[in-house]
């Protein structure tokens, strides 16, 4: 059980809550997690959202220890081209997480971690999953398609 170690242990690595510095937080806060095929296999959805619990409330109590009297959020989600469950902690509310992409914000872990469970082939992307890139010629406004993501977010800060 490689995996529910591996999330344990986030609860103890370094920590950095810079509200005036998000790169530092994001360098410093912000963990890789991969699976084993037994991992996979033998895991259950279940299991793998208490591990994450156990670790939000073990940082929230960590960062009430630490007198930060702010808001902060504990976040996973599955970055599937990765094949990995990622892990972050930021001094932000939920609806500021530092992402690129278009997200959604939820309470309920377990359909992220199920579909990095069942991902058979983690960090590949099946050719029959890819669309054709239209050319600049062919694309139009509403052709651009948002894609969202989920994320489980967690309220680890004094503030909430």
């Amino acid at each position: 059980m490689v995996l529910l170690t591996w999330i344990a242990e986030v609860a103890a690595e370094p920590l950095v809550l810079e509200p005036a510095d998000r790169r530092v937080e994001r360098e410093t806060n912000t963990w890789s997690l991969g699976a084993t095929d037994e991992d996979r296999s033998s895991l259950s959805v279940a299991e793998v959202v208490a591990a994450f619990e156990r670790t939000a409330a073990a940082i929230r109590e960590r960062i009430r220890d630490l007198g930060f009297s702010g808001t902060a959020t504990f976040y996973v989600w599955h970055d599937e081209h990765a094949g990995q469950l990622r892990c972050s902690i930021g001094s932000v509310p939920p609806d500021a997480l530092p992402f690129s992409g278009t997200y959604v914000a939820s309470d309920d872990l377990s359909p992220i971690v199920e579909g990095f469970l069942a991902d058979s082939e983690p960090g590949c992307i099946v050719w029959s999953d890819l669309d054709d890139v239209p050319s600049p010629q062919e694309k139009t406004e509403t052709e651009t398609e948002i894609m969202l993501f989920g994320v489980w977010v967690s309220s680890v800060g004094a503030s909430r």
